[in-house]
Order: structure tokens, then C-alpha cells, then sequence
């Protein structure tokens, strides 16, 4: 089967790579069909010359499939300066050096896609901004890892998580890097909550909700006040504001 077969509307384009490959992958909408990988390599590296490379052998311009990315893709397609940027935002301008208004100010001005040298804009989009969406699963990972930085790190909590993931190293555990499997395992254990505090404890079961309303497989009708109640626990809890966070507190 030709791509051209493989109808915008019903499929998703996804990007990735890793220290040893990129690859590219159709996705079903609805997962009603098996994944269809289109490319990969194991010599290609994640910069802005490799992916318009790519882009170009897929014929991206003539199928313009949705791009299902993460955040650092999604600045490699849009032409956007990678690492700790003023403006990391591609929909506003979201100040994120701005901490004291991060939690007051939803409305940020909406980002004009200008041209290159302009707001962090330092390459020609590859993609339109309309067509990329972020999967729910880097969301999740993102929930996770503010939730984790934000512990006290001399708490039992902390301490816990430790215990549990002995292979994983401490820097890891305290910058709260964990993949998709080890947040089910949390999620999954009676135990985990009890070594919380309280305000620990609400924020956490707050994560539980979202990730089970809304960022899993279903969504339930009232998502929006899941979302709205565990960011006000990351609040409480003194939770530095993320882009990701920043995502689902402009919703």
C-alpha cells in the first residue's frame, strides 16, 4: 500500500528518536489498525537538518498527516530554539522566567509564527502549527516529574521512591524521570500514598484521576474539573510551574 493511501484524517504521524535511532511511525486514530512504521535509522540524529530530510522522502507536503510529537520535536518542526528558552510556547507567549505570575496569568499573548531571529524562532517551520499535538503520555511523564521535584527530598516519600527503583539512579529519581511503565507501578501500589503528607497525598491522587480521566484511554465528561483540581493541588503542593503544566492550566 502506496502513503498516499493512508488518509490524513485517519492516521497520525509520529517522530521520535533516542541515542541509537529516529524513526517515524503511522498511527491509527481510534487504534483500530496496527502501527505502520514509514522510516528509520540508526545513523540520523534529532536535529532540524535530518528531520526536513525525512520529511522530504515521506512527501510530508502532499499527505500532511496530524504530527503526534514531543516537545523537543515539536521545536525542531516549528523552527524553534531548543533547551531553556524565554518563549518555549508554540501557541503564546508564555513567559517562562516569569514564576510570580506563572499561577495568576492564563492568558498569554497569542504567538505569531514571525519570522526567523524573532522570539526564539531560529529555523523555517517545517510543519504547520495546526497540524501537531502532543501525546498524552509526555503530558503524564511531565505530571510526574513536577510532582516528584516538588517532594521533599528528605521525606519519607522520597525515601519510598528510593527503595522501590533501585536501579534507577538518584539524580534521576530526584529530577522525578520516569517512564510510562514505572508511573503504573506507582499508580498500581497501595503503598505509595502512605509515606505521603497530606498535601502530598491530595496532589498525588489528583495525578491518579487525571491520568486515569483523561490522559488514559478514555475521557470522562468532567476532565476539565480533574484537571483544574490537580492543578491547584500542584499549588498547594509549591509546584514550579512547567511548559507542560502551562499546557493544561491554559486550558
Amino acid at each position: 500500500m502506496g502513503l498516499s493511501q493512508y488518509n490524513p484524517n485517519e492516521w497520525r504521524l509520529f517522530i521520535d528518536s533516542s541515542k541509537r535511532s529516529l524513526k517515524c511511525v503511522l498511527l491509527h486514530n481510534g487504534n483500530k489498525f496496527a502501527c505502520v512504521p514509514i522510516g528509520h535509522s540508526v545513523i540520523l540524529k534529532e536535529h532540524y537538518a535530518t528531520v526536513k530530510m525525512v520529511l522530504q522522502k515521506l512527501c510530508y507536503d502532499k499527505h500532511n498527516w496530524i504530527a503526534c510529537v514531543d516537545l523537543k520535536m515539536v521545536n525542531i518542526l516549528l523552527g524553534q530554539q531548543s533547551s531553556y528558552t524565554k518563549y518555549p510556547c508554540f501557541l503564546c507567549l508564555w513567559d517562562s522566567r516569569a514564576d510570580e505570575v506563572h499561577w495568576e496569568e492564563k492568558n498569554w499573548p497569542v504567538r505569531q509564527m514571525i519570522g526567523v531571529g524573532a522570539k526564539n524562532i531560529i529555523n523555517e517551520p517545517l510543519v504547520s502549527r495546526d497540524r501537531i499535538i502532543l501525546p498524552p503520555l509526555h503530558i503524564k511523564l511531565g505530571l510526574m516529574k513536577q510532582f516528584v521535584k516538588a517532594l521533599n527530598k528528605d521525606g519519607t516519600c522520597s525515601n519510598y521512591l528510593c527503595s522501590v527503583y533501585r536501579g534507577l539512579s538518584i539524580e534521576k529519581l530526584k529530577a522525578g524521570i520516569f517512564g510510562g511503565p514505572q508511573i503504573r507501578k506507582l499508580i498500581k501500589d497501595e503503598e505509595f500514598a502512605s509515606h505521603m503528607t497530606g498535601v502530598e497525598a491530595v496532589a498525588w491522587y489528583s495525578i491518579v484521576d487525571v491520568v486515569k480521566g483523561f490522559l488514559g484511554n478514555t475521557k470522562v465528561a468532567n476532565y476539565q474539573n480533574l484537571v483544574e483540581g490537580m492543578l491547584k493541588n500542584f499549588h498547594s503542593l509549591g509546584t514550579r510551574m512547567s511548559l507542560k503544566l502551562h499546557y493544561l492550566y491554559a486550558i
